[in-house]
């Protein structure tokens, strides 16, 4: 439910190199945490945003995406499809270059937010389904 193309879900992979996952999960048994070590042992830096843990990966977490430090190039979206839009238009003040919403996290108006303030959108698609199968 994107409007990439396959090509350009691949640039988009090939090009970045950090990835804030909102809604990380310390919990080793839970999707966010098994998508995010799975990017980051392929040489992506992931950074966690969310407010109720430290650290998780190896990673300092941080409460919002506003409070990292650093550039972004994907927002990875780990979040009920309902509080979707707030992290959307958080990736939009910080200029990260994508939105990528996971499976099953789908928000129509915030991708059109997202794709009018000119970042790629991604969405009800798994980042690491995708890597493995443009990458392998």
């Amino acid at each position: 439910m994107t409007d990439l193309t396959g090509d350009q879900i691949r640039e988009l992979l090939a090009s970045s190199k950090t990835i804030a996952v909102v809604g990380l999960s310390a919990k080793a048994h839970r999707p966010s945490h098994g998508v995010s070590e799975y990017m980051q042992s392929r040489g992506y830096r992931i950074i966690p945003v969310n407010p109720n843990i430290a650290e998780t990966l190896g990673e300092k977490s941080y409460a919002a995406l506003e409070d990292v430090p650093e550039r972004i190039d994907i927002v990875n979206i780990f979040r009920r499809s309902a509080a979707a839009g707030p992290a959307v238009d958080a990736a939009i003040r910080i200029g990260a270059r994508a939105v990528w919403m996971q499976e099953g996290v789908i928000d129509h108006p915030a991708a059109a937010r997202a794709r009018a303030a000119g970042l790629a959108v991604v969405m009800d698609r798994c980042i690491l389904k995708d890597h493995r199968k443009l990458f392998r």
